[in-house]
């Protein structure tokens, strides 16, 4: 597939990166020629120095050729103009990045199709989505949802007090059938595991269950689950604001903003929420405003240092509940060593958005699992592919991946040996960077 990327930021490069192994034809363009070199010492790939909003330089990557076009540089009116010149010039495919949520409501969406900007993706919507449900979900550093809730992966940090400490996969199966561990991160190593393999203490486990077995999850790990009805953001960003919406009115919300004029416009659109202008570095202003009796502590301020630090103070004065947007990828391990909660990344979100469109079978969600190297997936099986010949343990199915469950029809269930997927199933697969170009040939 030949595939242009405008924008070498963070999520163009971290894209460009993941398909790089995937003997893609990839085309990088970005005005900063310094930063192309960069990546172009690291990543076998095609760069160019030119402008998103330029006909010439959009022309002179070979846009006439490529199936997908994405652009993600931080200006949305730029990747919007580049999306429909692309289109204009023959890409199958284009994908563009944007800054506000207006242009997501189905009337602007249809009419920017009509222009040709096929997909439309708003990094800071997607991180408050997953804040919104890390904070209503506790116990978990990570959860997601299939075909709306019909099956749920949880990642789960396990601890001294797990029921399921030193137990391997088969004894796991054996006390409950519908709950599947599938990916574990240990000492910042992915694991995909099978039967033999145990459990062991700081582990970050991935379960696949149903909505149902979602408790039982919890007991498991060990995990009190309490309820959350306080809570303090750190920064008044537009992820702040984002996460405001989605959690809605049942929490009593405190948000601490440095900035004099953002606070206010935070507190003029949310009457609910009571804006603190003030530094949520000054330890004297965070106790001053209580967030010892804080339930919940979320960090977005734009800085990763001070989003990392405070979720780590917030951790030390007893707050059960904290989550820290982590923007530097570099910073992701040590904030995950140093045991801060759940961590966000919007650009690492937004490539995995993104990245299902690469994909040559059809896919209905691809996410990066946080502090992993793990990517999970949900396929969709085709009339005639090789993944509904047989059951899943005659299919020789790749080590380095692993089936988690499947939905048919109006209900999820947990994967097991003798499962034999039908056509139209939506199968959760999860996989390792090698893994993905082996599934292809299981879907397509």
């Amino acid at each position: 597939m030949k595939i242009v990327i405008v924008g070498a930021g963070e999520v163009g490069t971290h894209l460009a990166k993941m398909l790089s192994k995937e003997n893609h034809d990839i085309v990088l363009m970005d005005e900063d020629a310094d930063k192309l070199h960069h990546i172009s010492s690291q990543v076998d790939l095609l760069t160019l120095t030119g402008y998103a909003n330029s006909f010439r330089d959009l022309k002179e990557t070979g846009l006439s050729k490529a199936d997908l076009f994405i652009a993600v540089t931080p200006y949305e009116e730029r990747n919007i103009f580049a999306c429909v010149q692309a289109k204009d010039m023959g890409v199958l495919r284009t994908v563009a990045r944007i800054n506000q949520g207006e242009y997501l409501t189905e009337k602007y969406k249809e009419k920017l199709k009509k222009l040709g900007v096929d997909e439309l993706i708003y990094p800071e919507s997607l991180a408050a989505k997953e804040i919104a449900t890390s904070v209503k979900q506790v116990g978990t550093r990570q959860l997601i949802e299939f075909s709306q809730g019909k099956l749920i992966l949880m990642g789960i940090k396990i601890r001294e007090n797990a029921p399921i400490l030193h137990k391997s996969l088969e004894e796991i199966s054996y006390i409950n059938s519908d709950v599947r561990a599938v990916a574990i991160n240990r000492d910042s190593e992915t694991i995909i595991p099978y039967g033999k393999n145990t459990i062991h203490d700081g582990d970050i486990v991935f379960f696949i269950t149903t909505r149902a077995n979602q408790n039982r999850v919890f007991e498991l790990a060990g995990k009190e689950i309490f309820p959350v009805r306080n809570i303090m953001i750190l920064g008044g960003s537009r992820i702040a604001q984002k996460t405001v919406e989605r959690l809605g009115d049942s929490y009593n919300i405190k948000i601490i903003e440095s900035n004099k004029v953002r606070s206010q416009t935070v507190a003029d659109r949310f009457e609910n929420v009571l804006v603190i202008q003030g530094d949520g570095r000054n330890m004297d202003l965070l106790k001053e405003e209580r967030i010892e009796r804080m339930d919940a502590f979320i960090a977005v301020t734009g800085n990763s240092e001070t989003n990392i630090l405070s979720c780590h103070l917030a951790k030390t004065l007893g707050i059960k509940r904290t989550v820290a947007e982590v923007e530097n990828i570099d910073f992701m391990g040590i904030a995950e060593s140093m045991d801060i909660g759940s961590i966000i990344n919007k650009k690492l979100i937004a490539a995995s958005y993104i990245y299902k469109y690469t994909l040559g079978a059809e896919v209905a969600q691809a996410k990066c699992l946080t502090a992993s190297d793990a990517e999970v997936f949900e396929f969709i099986a085709k009339e005639g592919s090789k993944i509904t010949e047989l059951p899943i343990k005659d299919l020789d199915f790749p080590d380095d991946a692993k089936i988690g469950g499947y939905v048919r029809g109006s209900k999820g269930f947990v994967a097991k040996g003798d499962t034999h997927i039908q056509e139209n199933d939506k199968v959760v697969v999860f996989a390792l960077p090698s893994a993905i170009k082996k599934l292809d040939k299981y879907f397509k």
